[in-house]
């Protein structure tokens, strides 16, 4: 990952959770509820939960596991990091968080049964390199869940898209005093492989036995989801 966007993530850190429910009306929460649901995350199970940023996934995640499970949530940029400890403690709840980077997890084989990434794998430098990872960390018959933005079409399409790339910004700047940050999210999300072509780039990875895709929202978002082989 770019310098560039490290330090986009760092200057925009201290609004990031302002700037997503004003965006998103606070649709991104709906969604990682869902995320959770949809990979089956168990009483007791591991979980590690990378580009976790101010740590709502690896929080759902928690609730979902209980007291006798475990969740690690990651970012590669510290000061993300930054407010995650203090909203798991204000919510009561037991999660660790670690910088490390998605595309080099320090962690063995086979740790956790679920392994997940919320928009972040359209950031890194090659999303296969990250989904074996992903799928490296996990134990064989467990999960990899991938939440990321898509591309969506018909008339929701044309509503979104003007919306994406010329209000997003405006309201970006508004609450984050960063603009650019707020540009790059669209042009990310457009040039990103969704749906069924994410699909077949984690199935190229040959790490798993299952893979499937839900769209959010007319596809503004998808839920991807592999069975680790």
């Amino acid at each position: 990952m770019s310098e560039q966007v490290h330090t986009m993530f760092s200057q925009i850190a201290p609004r990031y959770d302002a700037g997503n429910d004003l965006l998103s009306f606070g649709t991104h929460r709906l969604w990682r509820r869902r995320a959770v649901r949809a990979v089956g995350a168990r009483t007791g199970e591991h979980v590690l939960d990378c580009a976790t940023g101010t740590g709502d996934l690896a929080l759902a995640f928690k609730r979902a596991v209980g007291p006798t499970g475990s969740v690690l949530g990651t970012d590669f940029n510290a000061d993300m990091l930054k407010t995650a400890p203090d909203k798991a403690q204000r919510a009561g709840l037991d999660v660790r968080f670690e910088v490390a980077d998605a595309m080099k997890l320090p962690y063995e084989a086979a740790r956790f049964d679920i392994a997940s990434i919320a928009f972040g794998i359209r950031n890194v430098d090659d999303p296969s390199v990250c989904l074996n990872e992903l799928s490296r960390v996990v134990k064989p018959g467990g999960r990899v869940l991938v939440l990321e933005f898509g591309q969506p079409s018909g008339a929701f399409g044309y509503v979104f898209r003007p919306y994406a790339r010329h209000v997003m910004p405006r309201l970006g700047q508004l609450v984050t005093g960063n603009r650019a940050a707020y540009e790059y999210l669209p042009r990310t999300s457009a040039a990103f492989p969704s749906g069924e072509r994410f699909v077949e780039l984690m199935r190229k990875t040959g790490r798993f036995s299952q893979v499937n895709a839900q769209p959010l929202l007319f596809g503004v978002a998808f839920i991807y989801l592999g069975v680790v082989a």
